[in-house]
């Protein structure tokens, strides 16, 4: 067994999860970074209805991000468990089959917005005044998507694969060349929103070469090996077996997002989508510390899981939950207490920060238990079971949420769209505890263990 994954199952789990979470968490927030920056210079360097475009261009995102999530997640998931049980041709087979995937998902994407760009925008709540900003942005963005999908592939199987410092620089050089293009384009050459959107591209493309060239290395764990290309079905239900859940969860952050647009437009002008935008970028800012708490915790769940290291498995898990929500109560409460001064970090502008500030007040009154949900919801995952990670996932973002937004606006305006949220977080995290506890349990009788030891 190679060192790296050998210490999965004999090094401390605490350890191991620090381990693998700094490098995973600072490479979430070094990719959500890429939106960070472009919005903030977008914001001071084009205006409040540049702003208010981009916005709208976050349902798309989304989707682009769930096709994505679909094969990086699902195939990361599937490696960590086959390589814990020790199969290491069927991880070779995941590796190729996973790259294939991401490529002709692409293609494919990318060909029907380019056809239908137009339409979708209109329908994810653009207005004559912020299409043409959603436009220029999204048309020069298109050719780094394919990119932006193989990057955030091929960076989770690294990680799950033993290599989390690697996965972490394919990040940071990313970012960092965004950092210093973006206001290059913007401000320098004067190019608006389009110029972030091809910043982004380039630092994409640094990205991507970084991770691909990983996988052709002859000393790494996984490599890429001639054979395993050949898409197979049985790998494939594999990878989006798993992968399915967070990827409906960001499908569905497309079509919320559409419906939540929709809505602040027709109670609050562009200048609640606006505000809309901002607190996303906010809440999504803390909520990918924890995805990357989650994925460092994945690969040891997974591994543990497959090599029957129950204790380490409970271990992992507890503490990916307390650390995690360490995170969540700390940013709700910076939104909630100076809401102004997030909403200046974007705009300059009196009636966009007004509107962010409320909006942030709203939003954020019941964030500090998303942490709890999330990491559980990708415990399911990382465990193997689908379909209740499916069902988690959508509890919060489908099942409870989109019954509150088409509601509760119509009784309390544009304070009903905001409303909407606290109360699907709180729902949802009542269902996830209850799942949780059951799931604990089955897997302690299944094990012969009759209590919830974490040593």
């Amino acid at each position: 067994m190679e060192k790296n994954l050998k210490e999965l199952t004999e090094r401390p789990v605490g350890r191991l999860l620090w381990e693998y979470s700094v490098p995973a968490v600072v490479g979430m927030v070094v990719m959500s970074l890429y939106n960070v920056i472009d919005r903030i210079f977008i914001g001071q360097g084009v205006g409040p209805e540049a702003i208010a475009g981009l916005a709208v261009t976050f349902p798309l995102m989304n989707l682009t991000t769930a096709i994505g999530v679909l094969v990086g997640v699902g195939a990361s998931s599937r490696v960590s468990i086959v390589l814990g049980a020790g199969k290491q041709d069927e991880a070779q087979h995941l590796l190729g089959n996973a790259l294939v995937l991401t490529a002709l998902n692409a293609v494919v994407y990318i060909a029907l917005f380019a056809i239908f760009l137009d339409p979708i925008l209109r329908a994810f709540g653009a207005s004559d005044v912020t299409l043409p900003y959603a436009r220029d942005f999204i048309s020069y963005l298109l050719p780094g998507l394919m990119l932006m999908n193989v990057t955030y592939s091929l960076n989770n199987i690294m990680r799950a694969s033993g290599y989390p410092g690697r996965a972490m620089f394919t990040m940071l050089i990313g970012a960092g060349c965004n950092l210093v293009l973006a206001p290059i384009f913007i401000f320098g050459l004067k190019t608006g929103i389009k110029g972030a959107a091809i910043a982004t591209d380039l630092s994409m493309t640094v990205s991507a070469v970084f991770v691909i060239s990983h996988f052709l290395k002859r000393d790494v764990s996984l490599r890429f090996t001639p054979g395993t290309y050949r898409l197979r079905w049985a790998t494939i239900i594999a990878i989006v077996s798993i992968g399915a859940a967070p990827a409906l969860v960001n499908a569905a952050s497309c079509f919320i997002n559409a419906i939540i647009n929709t809505s602040l437009y027709r109670y609050g002008g562009d200048m609640a989508v606006g505000a809309a935008g901002i607190y996303t970028t906010f809440a999504s800012l803390i909520t990918t510390v924890v995805i990357g708490i989650c994925q460092g915790m994945q690969p040891i769940v997974g591994y543990n899981y497959g090599a029957g290291s129950i204790h380490r498995l409970q271990r992992a898990y507890l503490l990916a939950v307390a650390s995690a929500s360490v995170f969540t109560v700390s940013g709700s409460m910076i939104g909630l207490l100076v809401p102004e001064s997030v909403a200046r970090a974007f705009t300059s502008d009196a009636t966009l920060i007004a509107s962010t500030s409320k909006a942030l007040t709203f939003g954020l009154m019941m964030f500090s238990v998303v942490g709890f949900q999330i990491v559980s919801t990708s415990f399911f995952q990382s465990i193997g079971k689908a379909w209740k990670s499916i069902f988690l996932s959508l509890t919060r973002q489908v099942l409870f949420l989109i019954p509150l937004l088409l509601v509760l606006p119509r009784h309390f305006g544009l304070d009903g769209v905001w409303g909407s949220f606290p109360i699907s977080d709180t729902v949802a995290t009542l269902v996830t505890g209850g799942m949780i506890l059951w799931q604990f349990r089955e897997i302690r009788r299944a094990a012969g263990i009759n209590s919830f030891v974490i040593n």
